[in-house]
């Protein structure tokens, strides 16, 4: 084929007109971007051609360039004039320029353009005379891509001809790069979000018109098709999982962190390569990205050799907002980066006053700052922090709606530190390992945006370690009586006990019931202006403005006891006490009820007739603890379903007929049960259809599924669980006469007392929790 420099104007025109024949006769895509070059720069007397395309998005030139026996590799350059094609690109201009080096010449063009130098840096290859253009759809201007030409073989300029004539093969690509795409397969999308047009969210119009927008503002299509075209992240991802064949994995707030994934992957390589592990799970790593061709390109494969990887696409905004997640929470750093920095050591048996120094100063801080911010985050209750011997590493666990799940693991050689920093913090002796010690850490000291407390227990376990163990102290309002998911029976009958003026009213429980939360809520109804109320607490969890309130120190000598004789001289109205653990303080509050106050206390007990008996035992005084008793709350706590994803049923006959005998099973020992069973097991039946039979005529219960707003596990959140024992006058002589348990609960139940399962099954049957989670708390 003849060479431009050394024919004629008619010569070069014929050999471009061959060369537009060939590049129509190309049938594949890939073909015409890899296969034309050599051609091309015959023709027109250069060493380099490159065509360049743009990116679906409107944002980037993608150029696929032959390397020899490695293939075709991917060129990619961000439209901007950081280089002569993002130029020629962004602002639709041809550029011919006789020295790229000489930025008096590209400053022409304008005060920003830039020749990217790295690249001759990498190649070895020096630039010199460059011709590069815009390829644009002739009827709608759309910029397609960029055609460069690089270094004439005669190291002359490019002549008016070449420009013309690169002019012309600009629109015969333009014309092929549509055809080889509408061409495709018409099963395959066309580009990534083809699949927002075919299901009709957009029209084929308003895609050109959020085309244009993009390119024109210089801002990502998927934004310009969020803000403004209402399309939503979901909708994107639907089509990006269609064009590139992988599922769409939305944004997650509760997505875990997973630590020894990104040990070696830092922010900016993920932000640059579009790419993220999330997660692995039986040996098989999940990625995040936005374009899997560059997943393909990098180096995951060697990250993660042993394992498998599954591709998760989503979009550009949701990307960064889980590189965010996992990077950005701290303004210095991040948890992964702290931890990532944390080689194995040696174990240190002992820390010297440079090490504890240490753990002030360093990345300590910020990680022990970060498990705590990320608890509360989570909405966790408490957090484990579980060291063991040797090279294994420290263990961290979230309480999370009851149960404890993983949250990170730290290098055994900082296992020291941490604790030291956590004892540091609510001012515990460092150098106490033996025994067990209990403090208090106030947040808002050491991170001025996190205004919580923390109550800590250290506890020594084998081996020389030490557990620590924070409970993320309740903040905020207390819950109105009308937010405890009390039923309509026990909500009133409770309203009626704490309206009288004096008496004695205990909320029992075992330790993470909500009592605390309870009786708080009975004290917000409580508190009026014209009431005095003063409060023993420890620690104090829930704050009230017109409280008073008094946190127990024993170590000063400030116990409950103490507390309530001085409140005694007081004038209370109301009197509130955590918790009535021993003789003196329970004597004392029934000594402040008889004389004219209303006193709320907790305990620790199984039931509310098992808290009669405990108080006896005790050795109260009967006739006294019955005249002061108005009642006992028991409760629990059982985990309610996720409202958004439980799954609706009707229940067999077998599962309805077991759940009403379990409900009934304590009603037999009742005189009415033993009198007639059958005649009050049928008004049961009879109840049952009248509350929770559908207007079908059917029962209709709900099961857990699981989806992201619940980790998969079903449940979200937990419901109270609750059984009001009234002190009647039936109650108080049995009281009086040292009755047994067993008494005491048929003569509730005979006045209307529902157990802790019976609630339980009724919250069942209203579709907040399931009955597995009933036989888990409520044991009998």
């Amino acid at each position: 084929m003849p060479n431009a420099a050394s024919g004629s104007h008619l010569t070069f025109m014929h050999d471009l007109q061959v060369l537009t024949t060939k590049i129509h006769a190309t049938v594949r895509l890939d073909e015409l971007l890899t296969e034309i070059s050599p051609d091309v720069c015959c023709v027109f007397g250069c060493e380099r051609f490159t065509i360049y395309i743009v990116s679906d998005d409107g944002r980037d030139l993608i150029a696929k360039v032959k390397t020899g026996l490695e293939g075709v590799r991917e060129l990619r350059i961000t439209i901007n004039d950081r280089s002569l094609a993002g130029f020629a690109a962004n602002h639709k201009q041809l550029l011919n320029i006789s020295d790229v080096y000489n930025e008096g010449e590209l400053k022409q063009y304008g005060p920003n353009l830039q020749f990217l130098h790295v690249v001759d840096q990498k190649t070895g290859f020096h630039s010199r005379e460059m011709l590069v253009l815009p390829i644009l759809n002739e009827a709608d201007g759309i910029l397609v891509g960029v055609l460069q030409l690089m270094n004439r073989t005669d190291k002359q300029a490019f002549g008016t001809d070449l420009c013309e004539g690169a002019q012309l093969l600009a629109k015969t690509l333009a014309v092929a790069l549509k055809q080889r795409k509408t061409a495709a397969n018409p099963f395959v999308p066309q580009h990534k979000y083809h699949q927002l047009i075919v299901s009709g969210i957009l029209s084929p119009a308003a895609w050109q018109v959020a085309l244009k927008e993009s390119q024109k503002l210089q801002q990502d299509i998927e934004q310009v098709l969020q803000v403004g075209f209402s399309v939503t992240p979901e909708q994107i991802g639907a089509s990006l999982a269609a064009f590139y064949g992988h599922s769409y994995e939305p944004f997650s707030n509760e997505r875990v962190k997973p630590l020894e994934l990104l040990k070696n992957i830092k922010r900016e390589y993920a932000l640059e390569q579009q790419w993220l592990p999330i997660d692995d799970v039986n040996d098989c790593v999940l990625i995040l990205t936005t374009d899997p061709e560059r997943l393909r390109l990098s180096h995951a494969s060697q990250l993660f050799a042993d394992k498998k990887l599954q591709i998760k696409i989503t979009t550009r905004q949701e990307f960064i907002r889980t590189v965010d997640q996992f990077f950005g929470a701290l303004a210095d750093g991040s948890i992964d980066v702290l931890l990532g920095s944390m080689h194995e050591e040696d174990e240190a048996q002992s820390l010297s006053a440079e090490e504890v120094s240490a753990a002030q100063d360093n990345e300590v801080v910020k990680l022990v700052n970060q498990i705590i911010s990320d608890a509360h985050r989570q909405g966790a209750s408490d957090i484990h922090i579980e060291p063991y011997t040797g090279a294994a590493k420290t263990q961290i666990r979230f309480r999370r709606d009851g149960d404890l799940l993983h949250y990170r693991e730290v290098p055994s050689a900082y296992r020291n530190p941490l604790v030291t920093r956590l004892k540091i913090m609510c001012d515990l002796d460092i150098s106490e390992r033996r025994k067990p010690q209990d403090g208090k850490i106030k947040m808002k000291k050491f991170v001025p945006t996190l205004d919580i407390e923390l109550r800590v227990a250290t506890i020594p376990t084998a081996g020389g370690m030490e557990d620590v163990v924070m409970r993320i102290l309740a903040a905020g309002e207390p819950l109105p009586l009308e937010k405890l998911a009390l039923s309509e029976r026990n909500l009133a009958r409770l309203k009626a006990v704490i309206a009288k003026p004096y008496g004695l009213f205990f909320v029992c429980g075992p330790t993470g019931s909500g009592k605390t939360t309870t009786l708080h809520s009975v004290l917000k109804y409580l508190n009026r202006p014209e009431t005095k109320i003063w409060t023993a607490e420890d620690p104090v969890e829930i704050t009230q403005k017109g409280l008073r309130q008094v946190q127990v120190n024993v170590k000063a000598g400030l116990t409950f006891a103490t507390v309530m004789r001085s409140f005694l001289r007081a004038d209370p109205d109301v009197i509130m006490v955590g918790e009535m653990r021993d003789l003196e303080t329970t004597g004392m509050g029934v000594e402040a009820s008889l004389t004219g106050h209303l006193v709320l206390s907790t305990l620790h007990t199984n039931s509310a007739p098992e808290s009669i008996i405990r108080l006896l035992d005790m050795g109260m005084d009967p006739f006294n603890f019955s005249d002061a008793l108005l009642g006992v709350l028991a409760q629990r706590l059982a985990r309610r379903l996720c409202p958004k994803c439980r799954e609706a049923y009707e229940p067999d006959a077998n599962e309805l007929e077991q759940m009403l005998n379990e409900y009934a099973d304590e009603l037999r020992h009742t005189p009415a049960w033993q009198a007639d069973p059958n005649a009050e097991f049928s008004a049961l039946r009879q109840e049952w259809q009248t509350n929770y039979v559908n207007q079908k005529g059917q029962y209709r219960l709900y099961r857990p599924v699981g989806c992201a707003e619940c980790h998969n596990t079903g449940y979200k959140g937990r419901v109270g669980l609750h059984e009001l024992m009234l002190g009647t006058d039936a109650t108080k002589k049995l009281i009086q006469e040292h009755a047994r348990v067993a008494a005491l609960l048929s003569c509730a139940l005979d006045e209307g007392m529902r157990t802790l399962k019976q609630d339980g099954i009724e919250k069942v049957m209203q579709g907040l929790t399931d009955m597995a989670q009933i036989r888990a708390v409520c044991i009998k």
